[in-house]
């Protein structure tokens, strides 16, 4: 059985290919079977501890189980990370598990190429001005991956509500070349930027919809549960409201008090990633939209990006059942 570490991860699913892999894969359909299963149980910090399993299935040609934990209480009080997850890529004829894969590098490269692809596909191709809000493991990650999509960003910035990880954040992307500016009031910089990004474990909405200005994207990463939200009613009812996946992804908590409160319905999503790369549902349609994605990160989006990372590493063209 394979063993991929995280530095084989890192190695394969550089962001341009898997940017594009993605998108071929979205010009399909769905694996056959995928799931999502989120257990939490209460912690003293107010943020449960939480154990999530998501299986996706493309009959004969592959399984993805993916165990992932988040436990609020590790850093503090353990050293480790929050965030702990493994990957098993089975056989689809024969059902015999070929590899396990280093969770925590997949989720950091799959869920920050997700919203990069969201990017390409929704933000101004001239955007000049990004701004991450939240300091967190994925942060450089979704930096990278958006600056990918979007190669004509000047201006990176950064909003956390620690300052000490935010320094440490822009120390570690000058590792990579790339240069960041810390800022300090959160609502003057979403009111700046072409792109925002928002990677946090909110309950109570940060993004302020009247904030956003006319041509911006916002990328909402950090909800979750249906406990979580990032951003507020405003966002909602002024931006063209897309997801990664209908299905999925309007079950967040992004979505479900909105939802029973009539601000929107589920009719004012106007796409998914699979709608817009199959040319399904439009998009931006002039230099003025807003518009706003929500990554869900379901178990096929885990499936494909497993899939092409074990094609890269037997050096086989990238392919899934469902997008031939």
């Amino acid at each position: 059985m394979l063993m991929v570490d995280a530095e084989r991860v890192h190695e394969l699913l550089d962001f341009p290919g898997l940017i594009d892999a993605l998108e071929k894969a979205h010009m399909g359909g769905m694996p056959k079977q995928s799931d999502r299963l989120i257990y939490q149980e209460p912690n003293p910090t107010g943020q449960p501890d939480i154990f999530i399993i998501l299986p996706a299935w493309e009959p004969g040609e592959g399984i993805l189980a993916k165990m992932v934990t988040s436990f609020p209480n590790n850093k503090e009080r353990h050293g480790l990370p929050t965030v702990n997850s493994i990957y098993a890529f089975i056989n689809g004829e024969t059902g015999v598990i070929e590899s396990l894969i280093d969770g925590e590098a997949v989720i950091f490269r799959k869920t920050s190429s997700d919203s990069a692809l969201g990017s390409k596909m929704l933000s101004r191709p001239d955007a000049k001005s990004f701004l991450m809000v939240g300091a967190g493991g994925l942060a450089p990650y979704l930096i990278e991956a958006h600056l990918s999509a979007r190669p004509g960003i000047e201006t990176v910035r950064i909003w956390n509500r620690t300052t000490a990880n935010a320094e440490a954040l822009v120390d570690k992307l000058a590792t990579k070349g790339i240069q960041a500016e810390i800022v300090d009031d959160l609502d003057d910089a979403i009111s700046e930027a072409d792109i925002v990004s928002s990677a946090t474990m909110a309950s109570e909405p940060h993004i302020k919809g009247k904030l956003l200005k006319p041509g911006a994207h916002l990328d909402l990463v950090g909800s979750f549960t249906p406990q979580m939200r990032e951003a507020d009613d405003d966002v909602l009812t002024r931006a063209k409201v897309f997801v990664d996946h209908r299905q999925t992804t309007t079950r967040s908590g992004e979505f479900l008090g909105p939802f029973e409160r009539g601000v929107i319905t589920i009719d004012d999503v106007r796409g998914d990633l699979f709608e817009l790369c199959q040319n399904k549902a439009e998009g931006r349609t002039s230099d003025s939209d807003i518009t706003m994605m929500k990554n869900g990160g379901g178990s096929h989006i885990d499936y494909y990006v497993a899939k092409y990372l074990m094609d890269r590493h037997h050096g086989r063209p990238f392919s899934t059942t469902s997008s031939t």
